[in-house]
């Protein structure tokens, strides 16, 4: 993993959007809508998914099914998913702005890869419009990617498909996929990776898969944190994960050092 030439990160939970709040916030707020009111481990799980992916996933979960059939009398389907996924959609676009800054030593790291030769790329859970929100606010605060592609760019085939990925390595001139590094903080970024054939790896501090706000992880004994860190980490390494990292830092290090 010595010789990459590219390091493909995701966006909400790994290098914006400490935990990755903003999704989730949309998410169980559409759910409430409809008088169901999602576990945070239900709303987490499909994280990194497109995300009417992501609502379909939900809507097919054994207990938000079972509530919705009590509920309205059916089971909920395709209809369902896309009248939640336009409320949804509206809500995030709403908050976005408010969730773009850059995770901790996020600038720094990135730049000091450029300045070694490495690309920067990025795959996303996030449309296009969504993206057009979060690409300059990051920028604004001195993240910005070489290149990045939504699933709009890939017929819709987000993550775990590798399209995104490969057309990364496209824009990007890499020739051979083990000369790259995808980065993410959920499960699907991990799959995504291993889908796509590059090495793949997962961020654990500030990831959704914690999913706690910068200020919920500092206020944890050093016990907590490392508890939490190894739980993480291990389901990045159930997931196929190459290589798992607790910050960006460390990222850096190995590549690097």
């Amino acid at each position: 993993m010595k010789k990459i030439k590219a390091v493909i990160f995701d966006w909400a939970g790994t290098t914006v959007d400490y935990g990755c709040m903003a999704p989730v916030q949309a998410f169980v707020e559409v759910f409430k809508q409809y008088g169901i009111e999602p576990t945070m481990q239900e709303v987490r799980e499909p994280m990194g998914m497109l995300k009417i992916d992501h609502i379909r996933t939900m809507l097919k979960m054994e207990r938000i099914s079972g509530l919705w059939k009590e509920k309205y009398g059916k089971e909920p389907g395709e209809e369902e998913a896309q009248a939640l996924y336009k409320i949804f959609e509206e809500k995030l676009l709403s908050i976005l702005h408010l969730y773009s800054d850059p995770k901790p030593g996020v600038v720094e790291v990135v730049n000091r890869l450029r300045r070694n030769g490495i690309r920067i790329g990025s795959t996303t859970g996030y449309n296009d419009k969504m993206m057009e929100i979060v690409v300059p606010a990051a920028k604004e605060k001195g993240y910005e990617p070489d290149v990045w592609f939504s699933p709009d760019s890939t017929g819709q085939k987000g993550r775990p498909w590798p399209y995104m990925i490969f057309r990364n390595m496209e824009a990007l001139e890499i020739k051979k996929v083990r000369r790259v590094l995808k980065v993410g903080d959920t499960v699907s970024d991990i799959k995504e990776g291993r889908n796509a054939g590059v090495w793949s790896a997962g961020i654990v501090i500030g990831s959704s898969e914690m999913g706690l706000t910068e200020a919920e992880f500092e206020a944890l004994s050093d016990e907590e944190k490392e508890r939490k860190c190894r739980e993480v980490a291990g389901r990045f390494l159930d997931a196929g994960a190459d290589k798992v990292f607790y910050t960006i830092e460390d990222l850096e290090a190995f590549l690097l050092g």
